[in-house]
């Protein structure tokens, strides 16, 4: 476990980019040609299998091809090699997107891909004989979560702000980066007192007994769409149909996902991490119940982002005004449900996961 207590309260500086910054990232749009890029590259994540992925897989890519270039655990991280330009796009909790065009990073916000809801959520986790019943009851505890200055950081705050926490008791909860893999372990062993457990690491927790869920993001919140698919407005620019081609396969891969039988997803996307030949664990899948995008087709409404603006702004993280919706999402690329194909038929000829 790494201890980052140093900068508990200096939310999402890892994603202090510049425009300079994004600008003299590389890109495979800059030696495209006319037609654009028809490749993106992209980081994945180990033992799942991401909306793009799914989509490229049931072959709403078309002729758009995607390359793995590695896996992250973070999702600041992710959009901070789109900004930079080292793969063309990636996901992030919103509130990690909002400090992104903050600090002037000229990206667009462009589908949703994950949310919470009553299936799909993230749990803050105590041992079953655990004394720690409330918000007040963490001071001085361990949380362990997959990265700082995200989605599990942000509901951490809220639910210590709710349960009546000052600014200097919230200081004395000390968040630690745990690997999600390790979270579990590293909770029965009683190395943290509280896990932060979502997706399929959760319920496989669950399953096996023995912890209590403290709040989850769901109980906190409701239903939300939490975190989006970003690329750079240079990106979108040179390469308008990719992209068009890209947010709408994920769009239809979001529908699919909803409207297919619950085991033929989870079969789905184990022959997809089969073919992939990264030797990873498929049986976790078994657990996977949502990816959770509250608005059809991942459509962005503005209220999901709108909520990060004015919680950041609160926290003085960044100033009031300092970002509008403008400058955050576009839904222009976005096409399903407007007279294109249906959002969750296959196409005729799928393709493999070409990860």
């Amino acid at each position: 476990m790494t201890t980052t207590t140093s900068t508990r309260r200096q939310f999402l500086t890892l994603l202090g980019l510049s425009a300079v910054a994004v600008s003299c990232g590389t890109s495979a749009a800059g030696n495209s040609g006319k037609g654009g890029t028809r490749t993106l590259r992209y980081q994945g994540w180990a033992g799942q299998v991401t909306l793009p992925e799914l989509a490229q897989d049931l072959g709403y890519l078309e002729d758009v091809k995607l390359e793995w270039v590695g896996n992250t655990i973070s999702g600041p991280q992710d959009i901070q090699s789109a900004a930079t330009g080292q793969t063309d796009f990636g996901g992030a909790f919103n509130g990690a997107v909002v400090k992104l065009a903050a600090n002037k990073t000229p990206v667009k916000a462009v589908i949703s891909y994950y949310g919470s809801d009553k299936y799909a959520y993230n749990g803050y986790y105590v041992l079953e004989d655990s004394p720690i019943r409330s918000a007040r009851d963490l001071t001085g505890k361990k949380v362990g979560m997959n990265t700082l200055g995200a989605h599990a950081e942000a509901m951490l705050d809220i639910y210590l702000q709710r349960g009546g926490l000052s600014a200097a008791e919230t200081e004395r909860v000390e968040p630690l980066v745990v690997p999600p893999v390790n979270t579990e372990q590293a909770l029965r062993q009683r190395q943290i007192d509280v896990a932060v457990l979502g997706g399929i690491l959760r319920d496989k927790a669950l399953a096996t007994g023995g912890i209590r869920p403290l709040f989850t993001d769901f109980g906190l919140l409701g239903a939300f769409s939490a975190g989006s698919y970003v690329m750079t407005d240079r990106f979108l620019r040179q390469n308008p149909d990719t992209a068009r081609i890209f947010v709408t396969a994920v769009g239809r891969a979001i529908e699919w996902s909803r409207t297919t039988p619950h085991e033929e997803v989870i079969a789905r996307m184990t022959e997809i991490v089969k073919k992939r030949g990264r030797n990873e664990d498929t049986a976790p899948l078994r657990y996977w119940r949502s990816y959770s995008v509250t608005e059809p087709a991942g459509r962005i409404t503005g209220k999901e982002l709108q909520l990060w603006i004015a919680w950041l702004a609160e926290r003085g993280d960044i100033k009031k005004g300092q970002v509008t919706l403008d400058d955050l999402y576009t839904n222009a690329f976005n096409t399903v449900g407007k007279g294109g194909a249906s959002p969750a038929s296959p196409t005729p000829s799928t393709s493999t996961s070409g990860s």
